[in-house]
């Protein structure tokens, strides 16, 4: 089954490490406090809630990938690890829409803690990786991340994404993951 990704270009690559530009696009979104586990548990639940009718139209909207975690903040500084956006009101759990939509031809939220937001065009340095997303395999990736950015002279514009793009059953070995730094 083939599921929608955001498309973008690649204008640096070295291993698993590069830099990515990607057009302007449009998300749902939900902040779910707790720890980075069951918050992303709980923010697919209720995102998946909107994309299959949850909305005022009763609209089913295509799944897309990668579903991305990120820590809701003020701003902070790059430390690792920085796995997700960070804010101390809890994470962003955030799926990307299908590109023929815009905000005005989504069907609005029924559920108030959904929201619906305009993405700009955004520089990212990403880490690519397969297999687990536990703390420790987070703080490895980022560690070689912050090293590729700081070879490029990429100057951080603030926290980290975790990106998913494969359902929980598939196995662990086989898994995307991606860890996304928005930079100038």
């Amino acid at each position: 089954m083939a599921v929608e990704e955001p498309v973008y270009s690649v204008s640096h690559k070295v291993g698993a490490c590069e830099i990515r530009d990607y057009p302007a696009r449009v998300a749902a979104e939900v902040t779910v406090t707790g720890e980075r586990e069951p918050a992303i548990n709980a923010g697919f639940r209720i995102l998946a809630g909107y994309i299959f009718g949850g909305n005022v139209s009763k609209q089913k909207i295509a799944m897309t990938a990668p579903v991305v975690q990120s820590r809701q903040s003020e701003k902070i500084a790059m430390t690792a690890p920085v796995i997700q956006e960070s804010t101390a009101m809890g994470w962003v759990i955030r799926f990307m829409m299908p590109k023929a939509y815009t905000l005005e031809t989504l069907p609005t939220p029924t559920d108030a803690r959904v929201h619906l937001v305009a993405l700009p065009e955004t520089r990212f340095a990403v880490i690519r990786f397969s297999g687990l997303t536990q703390e420790g395999d987070l703080i490895r990736q980022t560690k070689l991340l912050e090293d590729y950015m700081q070879a490029r002279q990429a100057q951080v514009l603030g926290p980290a994404g975790l990106a998913r793009y494969d359902p929980p059953w598939t196995l662990w070995f086989l898994r995307r993951n991606e860890l996304m730094i928005p930079i100038s």
